[in-house]
C-alpha cells in the first residue's frame, strides 16, 4: 500500500523560490509514489496578526500556486485547514494530553515570540499541537519539512504515543523527512540567513510571482563574495546559495554547472542565473493567473479536496473521541 504524505503551507507572505524548490517541486514529484495531502494552513497563519482581507485573497494565492505548480486534485487532496473543522476540534483533544514541559522547549516559539513572550498568543505558543492534529488526522507515515520543522514532527511522535499509551493504538508516528536539494535556499542579500516568505524587503527573498524584471533585478543584486571562482563552496555561502538555486531550476549537475562557469565572472553567472529562473516559473505563471482568472474553478477544486479530506478526518476524530469517552 502508498504511504500517506501530509503537507502544508501558510497563506502569509510571498511564497518564494525556496518554498519551491524545497516544497512544491518536490511534492509533485511524488504524486504517483505516495497518497499526499496538501493542505492551506490558514489555522496556523493566525497564530500571530493578520489582516482579513489578506488572508483571504492569500488562501486563494496559495491554492492557485498549488495547482499550477503540478499539483493533481485527482492524485492528492487539496484544501483549507479551517474548512474541516476536525483539525481544531483534535488539537483541542491533543492538547489536554500534551505537557506544558514540553511545548515550553520548542525551538521555533523562542525564536518567534523573543522577548515578547507575555504578549504573544497562546495559539502561537500551541502551534505544534494543532501542527500534531493535521498530521495525525490522515494516519500520515511521512511529513517532508526543512530542518526548523524537524521539531514539531518529532513533538507530533511524543504526542501520539502518549495518547497510544493511555488508549491503544490510535495513531501512526510519522517521522519527517528532509528534502537532499532546495530545502534551504538563503536570503539573496544576507546569505547566512534562511530566505523568509514575509520578509517583503525588496531584493532578499526571490518571490515565484514576481516580474521577470524585478527576478532579475534582486538576482543580478545578490550577495557574492570577493573571490573569483564559481564554486559549490558552503564557506562561500553567497555564490553557493545561488549556485543551489541554479541546480533546483535546471537539474543539472554540481559538476556540469561548475565547469559550464569555470572561468566566467559572477556578472555573467547571475544573468545567465536570473534567465534560468525566468525561464524556470514562466509555464507556472501562467497556470497560476489562469487559475486566478477562474476562481469558480479554484473554489470548485477546493471544495472537492475539502469533501476527500473531511471523510478521513472525521472517520479518525470519531475514533478519538470514542476512546476517551466523548459522544
Amino acid at each position: 500500500m502508498k504511504k500517506w504524505v501530509f503537507s502544508g503551507i501558510q497563506p502569509s507572505g510571498n511564497l518564494h523560490i525556496g518554498n519551491f524548490l524545497g516544497a512544491l517541486k518536490n511534492w509533485v514529484a511524488s504524486q504517483q509514489d505516495a497518497n499526499n495531502v496538501f493542505c492551506i494552513v490558514d489555522l496556523h497563519a493566525i497564530t500571530v496578526p493578520q489582516d482579513p482581507k489578506i488572508l483571504k485573497q492569500k488562501i486563494r494565492e496559495v491554492a492557485g500556486i498549488y495547482f499550477a505548480a503540478g499539483i493533481d486534485p485527482k492524485q492528492s487532496i487539496v484544501f483549507v485547514q479551517s474548512d474541516v473543522s476536525a483539525h481544531a476540534e483534535l488539537a483541542w483533544i491533543l492538547n489536554c494530553f500534551t505537557p506544558m514541559g514540553w511545548m515550553s522547549r520548542m525551538t521555533q516559539f523562542k525564536d518567534k515570540s523573543g522577548d515578547q513572550k507575555e504578549i504573544v498568543s497562546v495559539g502561537l505558543f500551541d502551534y505544534p499541537v494543532l501542527m500534531a492534529s493535521d498530521i495525525l488526522l490522515y494516519d500520515t507515515d511521512e511529513v517532508p519539512v526543512g530542518e526548523d520543522q524537524k521539531q514539531h514532527v518529532e513533538i507530533t511522535r511524543d504526542i501520539a504515543q502518549r495518547f497510544n499509551s493511555i488508549y491503544g493504538e490510535t495513531f501512526k508516528l510519522p517521522k519527517p523527512v528532509i528534502p537532499k536539494s532546495g530545502a534551504r535556499i538563503m536570503d539573496l542579500l544576507e546569505p547566512t540567513k534562511k530566505m523568509s516568505k514575509s520578509d517583503d524587503r525588496s531584493g532578499h527573498s526571490l518571490p515565484i510571482l514576481g516580474s521577470s524584471d524585478d527576478i532579475s533585478t534582486w538576482i543580478m543584486g545578490a550577495a557574492t563574495d570577493s573571490q573569483k571562482e564559481i564554486r559549490f563552496d558552503p564557506a562561500r555561502p553567497g555564490i553557493y546559495n545561488l549556485l543551489e538555486i541554479y541546480e533546483g531550476v535546471t537539474g543539472e549537475s554540481r559538476e556540469e554547472i561548475e565547469s559550464r562557469f569555470e572561468g566566467i565572472g559572477y556578472g555573467d553567472f547571475k544573468k545567465d542565473l536570473a534567465e534560468k529562473v525566468i525561464t524556470f516559473l514562466a509555464p507556472f505563471q501562467k497556470r497560476y493567473q489562469e487559475f486566478m482568472d477562474n476562481p469558480s474553478q479554484l473554489e470548485s477544486l477546493l471544495k472537492e479536496g475539502r469533501n476527500k479530506a473531511e471523510a478521513i478526518a472525521t472517520k479518525k476524530l470519531a475514533e478519538v473521541k470514542s476512546k476517551i469517552g466523548l459522544g
